[in-house]
């Protein structure tokens, strides 16, 4: 009878403290390219009948992740992230973005788990879980490579890679830089779907910026520049004009340039198509 009655108190003791939050994770994908930034977010929402403030201490945060590979070997973090400390009004809902392959070793082919525990002030060993979420890491083939040095660092060389992934039935485009030395991606950016039937031309200029130009509708293409640290830094489209197709060109000096192409601004062509249907809205002046 005692035994019965603990496992009753454990059993229905847990329900107030259970229902206090509810922690959700989210991920936009469930397929990633080895290098590439996972994001994940997390979603706490407050039930507890008070402002939350959660907060860590020194031997413990106030949110944990684990991360198991396919095997069902939990993955070891790379270090301790600092989240800092959080408030959550009551009934409101909490919302934070991390990369988790900034935290976890997420860099070889496989199937992975992940779910996060939050805990509130006082709590050590336990804490409310969230949901467990699915993805796996794949490597890419690679359509294009080339190592150059590393401006002002004898010795050192990185490899850029255009990479080439079949995710489902599109066909998706990634930027990659590695560390010639280890072999270990710097940074995977994906520059989105590709239409293959014209190949993507690639080029570096004369900062060692790697310039990517590839199509992504009929007659729409993307220009993508990647640093050698293997940031995004930036992208723009052109349409093709009354020519040939747009096209990667180095001029004098090594800058680079896209050539036979129209800068195109979907924006700005969406207000402007806004304006002109806001004008023709106007009802016509009839003479009293």
């Amino acid at each position: 009878m005692r035994l019965l009655f603990s496992l009753l108190f454990l059993t229905f003791g847990l329900v107030p403290a259970i229902a206090q939050i509810e922690v959700k994770l989210q991920m936009p994908r469930k397929t990633y390219v080895a290098g590439e930034s996972i994001p994940l977010t997390i979603s706490i929402t407050n039930h507890s009948g008070q402002d939350l403030t959660l907060q860590g201490s020194q031997r413990s945060s106030w949110i944990d992740f684990t991360v198991t590979s396919g095997r069902g070997v939990p993955m070891t973090p790379l270090g301790q992230p600092a989240f800092g400390t959080v408030r959550v009004p009551l009934g409101q809902t909490m919302a934070r973005s991390i990369d988790l392959s900034r935290i976890f070793p997420l860099r070889n082919m496989g199937n992975y788990s992940v779910y996060g525990v939050v805990r509130l002030p006082g709590q050590v060993t336990d804490g409310f879980i969230s949901n467990r979420l699915l993805f796996n890491v794949n490597n890419a083939l690679p359509y294009w490579s080339q190592k150059v040095g590393v401006p002002g660092k004898v010795g050192q060389s990185r490899e850029y890679r255009v990479l080439n992934f079949t995710g489902g039935r599109k066909n998706m485009l990634y930027a990659q830089v590695v560390d010639s030395r280890t072999g270990n991606p710097l940074q995977t950016q994906s520059l989105g779907e590709v239409l293959m039937f014209r190949k993507p031309t690639v080029t570096l200029d004369n900062r060692q910026v790697m310039h990517v130009l590839y199509l992504i509708g009929p007659t729409l293409w993307s220009h993508a520049r990647i640093g050698p640290d293997g940031s995004l830094l930036g992208r723009e489209l052109h349409k093709r004009g009354d020519g040939p197709d747009p096209q990667l060109v180095t001029l004098a000096g090594g800058i680079v340039e896209v050539a036979n192409g129209i800068p195109y601004d979907p924006q700005a062509e969406a207000e402007a198509r806004n304006r002109v249907r806001k004008a023709s809205e106007r009802p016509a002046f009839v003479d009293p």
